[in-house]
């Protein structure tokens, strides 16, 4: 899935599924803008340059505004295109693997998650949809969540609302885009092992697994297999779609 000249821009990228997807896209051929708001992220860039990938970094937190703008400017200016988008960075409320009270969820917890979960998705699909446009080719890859699709223990009303609601706004996009030859699909990762993921009690994690047909826990590599073909030729007769990527252990 050679895609030469192209470029994708992945948030959070400096750890887990972002960061497989980073190199899984790179090794596809495009230039690859890592964007996170740890400075780790220029470390793990140059992981990827030592193995000749062309990958661009962009420091930044994605709750303010500013960076939103900051990101469009800097790939227009110095890339002049952005073909592929995917919105990667996450947070959960959830505490040490305890399923936050509903009732003492706070306003300041809700717009919190919602701003990384759903707001900057929004804001950068909108920011950058012009350079898509342009090129009249893109690809809109949102990542959700098993919780996004149905009920899943511990991970708090928040989190799920937002990761439905990013599934919703997908299928606009999806609709917005199509004749402009843009494309905006969802992936739905079950329980995938991530540093985040590591944090859940072990009873939590078995539980899991439980429920997962395939009897393994997801990796990040699986993931980034489904990106790599939601970003490429290939996938352009998909749109507005939901993948799930869990093993089986939601099936809708």
């Amino acid at each position: 899935m050679t895609q030469p000249g192209r470029v994708a821009a992945i948030t959070g990228a400096a750890s887990g599924i972002g960061f497989t997807s980073a190199e899984r896209l790179a090794a596809d051929g495009f230039t690859v803008l890592m964007i996170d708001r740890s400075d780790a992220v220029a470390e793990r860039a140059a992981e990827l340059r030592a193995k000749g990938h062309d990958i661009d970094i962009f420091v930044g937190d994605l709750v303010k505004s500013e960076t939103i703008d900051a990101i469009r400017d800097h790939l227009a200016e110095r890339h002049g295109r952005c073909d592929v988008l995917l919105n990667n960075a996450g947070v959960s409320s959830r505490t040490h693997g305890q399923e936050p009270s509903f009732q003492k969820t706070t306003r300041e917890d809700w717009e919190f998650v919602f701003a990384v979960n759903l707001t900057a998705p929004f804001l950068l699909s909108q920011a950058i949809f012009p350079l898509m446009q342009e090129k009249q080719w893109g690809r809109i890859i949102n990542i959700s969540s098993r919780a996004g699709r149905t009920l899943v223990r511990r991970t708090g009303v928040p989190y799920h609302a937002s990761k439905a609601g990013i599934i919703g706004l997908t299928r606009a996009l999806a609709g917005l885009g199509g004749r402009h030859g843009i494309t905006a699909n969802t992936i739905a990762p079950g329980r995938i092992v991530t540093p985040l993921s590591a944090t859940s009690p072990e009873d939590a994690i078995a539980d899991n697994l439980r429920q997962i047909p395939v009897r393994r826990l997801g990796t990040t590599h699986d993931i980034a297999s489904a990106v790599s073909f939601l970003a490429s030729e290939e996938s352009s007769f998909i749109t507005g779609a939901t993948l799930d990527v869990n093993g089986g252990g939601f099936v809708a």
